[in-house]
């Protein structure tokens, strides 16, 4: 099986930039998008063969989550147990070996000042995966807002303390891993330097100054399934890359 995840920064002029063909081509058996930044209704991308699940914000333009599926799942939720729902942040799929759940971790934002929020939506999510986790196997991805470790991006040292390298977010990713879950890319590739985010700004993407924020995270005991996790850096159309699981 292959899933992918990307957060496309606006779906609409995502699907202006090629969008469709990439999807096409990657005829992933999961395909989930985050910060689509819509409404359903405001585009219509119904491709053959797939289900389709959306997961707005309440605030118009803003966040949003969705999932395209080959295989209808089991059951679809939204939110963290009914909770975090206003943004559009977490779409759960369950399948019958496993669950399935797309997110976009708020960003902590300039001067972190959306700190607090961030660190009550990890404790919430990790023990939302960990509830997961002991009925059967997760898979989640997505955008993360984290470099979890120094090789995760460019700049660390000028960027210490900032949005998505402050010791807080990292230290709740280390507190998801130790929980039982495993950063299948680095797990894979311990040394490779390789990121999923670039500024607009600066040329970062042409300088590959880059951050790795995108992550596919699995239950340990789901590792022996993974066959690969790549990062498409070749692939345009957002700030952001896709990235990939190969399991069997």
């Amino acid at each position: 099986m292959k899933f992918i995840s990307w957060n496309v920064n606006g779906f609409r002029a995502c699907l202006q930039k090629g969008f469709g063909d990439f999807f096409s081509s990657a005829d992933a058996d999961i395909f989930c998008l985050q910060e689509t930044k819509m409404q359903p209704e405001q585009a219509d991308f119904s491709p053959e063969g797939y289900y389709k699940y959306f997961h707005s914000a309440v605030k118009k333009g803003y966040s949003g989550t969705a999932v395209y599926t080959k295989k209808e799942p089991l059951s679809v939720t939204y939110g963290l147990n009914g909770e975090h729902t206003d943004e559009g942040r977490v779409i759960t799929c369950e399948y019958e070996d496993f669950y399935f759940v797309c997110c976009y971790v708020p960003n902590a934002q300039d001067g972190l000042k959306r700190i607090d929020y961030r660190m009550e939506f990890e404790d919430a999510m990790r023990g939302y995966l960990s509830s997961l986790d002991k009925k059967k196997p997760v898979v989640y991805c997505g955008d993360l807002n984290v470099a979890h470790e120094e090789i995760d991006l460019k700049n660390p040292k000028t960027n210490r303390g900032n949005a998505g390298f402050s010791d807080e977010e990292r230290g709740k990713f280390t507190e998801l891993l130790g929980a039982g879950f495993a950063d299948t890319f680095r797990r894979l590739y311990p040394d490779t330097v390789t990121y999923s985010w670039w500024s607009y700004r600066f040329r970062a993407r042409e300088k590959n100054a880059g951050w790795r924020i995108d992550y596919f995270v699995v239950s340990e005991r789901f590792m022996d399934r993974v066959r690969d996790s790549i990062i498409l850096t070749d692939v345009m159309g957002s700030d952001h890359c896709p990235v990939e699981l190969i399991v069997e």
